[in-house]
């Protein structure tokens, strides 16, 4: 039976407290997660020889999280990833986005600097947000609920609920971070992946989208027999250089909407496995190229955030797909409910 635990975690520079909450099973997991940005902050599971590992990387304090450029753990939206050049036409309108530093697209959105209203609903933690009209330029009132529910075999799932009262365009996902050797600052070339893809969409030099689906075949991007994220990273591929790694929406195989796995990641050194399985049409993998560039150099425990020190599997529709309609649509219009449901299993192999 899951227990759910609430504790004061700090204070926002603002003043607003921030309550992070333990999930605990009885099978040794511990999942915490924080009402700021709906983030997982850690998530203890035992290794090969029993020990608790965190396999997670955030950060230990409320200022790391506010101060943070890399989205650990959060909930992101309303539209994950890049919408190109900032702008979007629905409807015959043109909407106008805030651009991300440093970019020149919109990038992930702000649901990570807020603060989600909670509640315990059949054992689970629900968090929800509304996201006022034109918030960074997005039509309509969206009102958002993630749900995580933590089960006895290690799994944590996350559903996602939410509706509009006007057309727009919404794309959320969880943005952890896995090292599955815990929190000791290695890399994550170690690892061994095997994707559920065949497919990727191709990046154009902004990081926007082509609008190209590019078999995986005979490309370092194809993970469909298991190896290590390391062995083909320096490969000589445009589209790897281009990310200085991984940094692709993976297309997955199986129908849209459809329960399917999507793949797997395991560490040699504790002997931990994640098994992931996703509603969604595709994932984002990311090796974590960016991370040595966090505004806040050090995570938990002070342990240095390397380049490559995690990879994150972030379920998700298309980058951009409101600018490419042959794209699975992320258009959620009023009388509609926008649903998706992501598990993470953890194992020991």
């Amino acid at each position: 039976m899951t227990t759910i635990q609430s504790r004061e975690f700090g204070n926002t520079k603002a003043g607003q407290k921030v309550t992070a909450f333990d999930m605990r099973n009885e099978n040794g997991m511990l999942v915490t997660v924080l009402d700021l940005g709906a983030t997982v902050q850690s998530v203890f599971v035992p290794d090969k020889s029993g020990t608790p590992t965190d396999v997670v990387l955030g950060y230990d304090t409320v200022a790391g999280y506010e101060g943070g450029t890399c989205y650990y753990g959060a909930v992101v939206g309303r539209c994950t990833n890049r919408i190109g050049n900032a702008r979007f036409v629905l409807d015959g309108k043109e909407y106008a986005l805030e651009k991300t530093p440093g970019e020149e697209n919109h990038v992930h959105g702000i649901f990570n600097k807020k603060i989600f209203r909670t509640s315990l609903s059949d054992g689970s933690l629900v968090l929800c947000y509304h996201s006022p009209s034109m918030e960074e330029g997005f039509p309509g009132n969206v009102d958002l609920e993630v749900r995580y529910s933590l089960s006895e075999d290690n799994a944590l799932e996350i559903s996602y609920k939410a509706v509009t009262d006007a057309p727009t365009v919404l794309n959320v996902t969880n943005h952890s971070y896995f090292n599955l050797n815990g929190q000791d600052g290695s890399t994550i070339f170690d690892h061994k992946l095997c994707l559920n893809s065949g497919f990727y969409t191709e990046y154009t030099p902004s990081f926007a989208q082509t609008g190209r689906i590019i078999p995986v075949e005979g490309t370092p991007l194809d993970f469909r027999t298991e190896h290590t994220i390391g062995e083909r990273f320096l490969d000589d591929y445009p589209q790897l250089r281009l990310c200085t790694g991984y940094d692709h929406n993976m297309v997955l195989d199986g129908k849209e909407g459809d329960f399917k796995p999507i793949g797997t990641l395991k560490s040699e050194k504790t002997g931990i496995c994640l098994e992931a399985f996703t509603t969604e049409p595709a994932i984002h993998f990311y090796s974590g190229n960016y991370m040595h560039l966090d505004a806040v150099p050090n995570g938990k425990r002070g342990v240095h955030f390397p380049k490559n020190g995690a990879v994150c599997l972030e379920a998700q529709h298309y980058p951009d797909a409101i600018n490419h309609p042959q794209f699975p649509s992320t258009v959620l219009r009023p009388g509609e409910t926008y649903r998706q449901k992501t598990v993470y299993r953890f194992k020991v192999k």
